[in-house]
């Protein structure tokens, strides 16, 4: 029998290969972001009971939810990819779980576009601007933040886990 004649099973079909194992812990990573999720989105929704906005103004909590959450997003992702030992579970729960439900984008641009459309241009035009301006400020004081920190040990930046 000639080796065209065999059939052989490619790895991709064997319960054991690689590519079964890699599907398998991504579900362990995609359970770390849930849990973050689960926690982030009550924390959000806390701020936006404690800080009041009145129709037409500028939307402070959402303001306040995204600039904190870059500033610990940058402190975190420093502690996590320079500080600690590599780990695919901390930084799927905090940085894309916890954090991203935290935070929102969407929330942020639909403000933007509903205080355009009522009239308030400059203060949509100022939100727009004001956070991003500020967000990038406060991811880089929380990257600062966490270099300066005295506990873990340093790895090469850029080196991600």
């Amino acid at each position: 029998m000639s080796n065209d004649d065999r059939t052989e099973i490619s790895a991709a079909d064997r319960p054991t290969s690689r590519r079964h194992r890699e599907r398998r812990a991504r579900a362990d990573v995609l359970a770390a972001v849930a849990l973050g999720g689960a926690l982030g989105a009550p924390a959000r929704y806390g701020v936006a009971q404690v800080i009041h906005v009145a129709k037409g103004t500028f939307p402070w909590a959402t303001f306040w939810t995204n600039i904190s959450g870059s500033f610990v997003l940058g402190l975190v992702l420093v502690l996590i990819v320079e500080r600690f030992p590599p780990t695919r579970y901390v930084r799927a729960f905090v940085a894309v779980g916890f954090l991203g439900a935290y935070t929102t984008f969407s929330t942020f641009s639909v403000e933007i576009d509903v205080l355009a459309k009522d009239g308030h241009g400059g203060i949509a035009a100022a939100y727009a601007f004001g956070s991003l301006a500020a967000g990038l400020v406060v991811v880089w004081l929380g990257m600062v933040a966490g270099r300066l920190l005295p506990f873990g040990h340093a790895r090469s930046p850029g080196r991600i886990p």
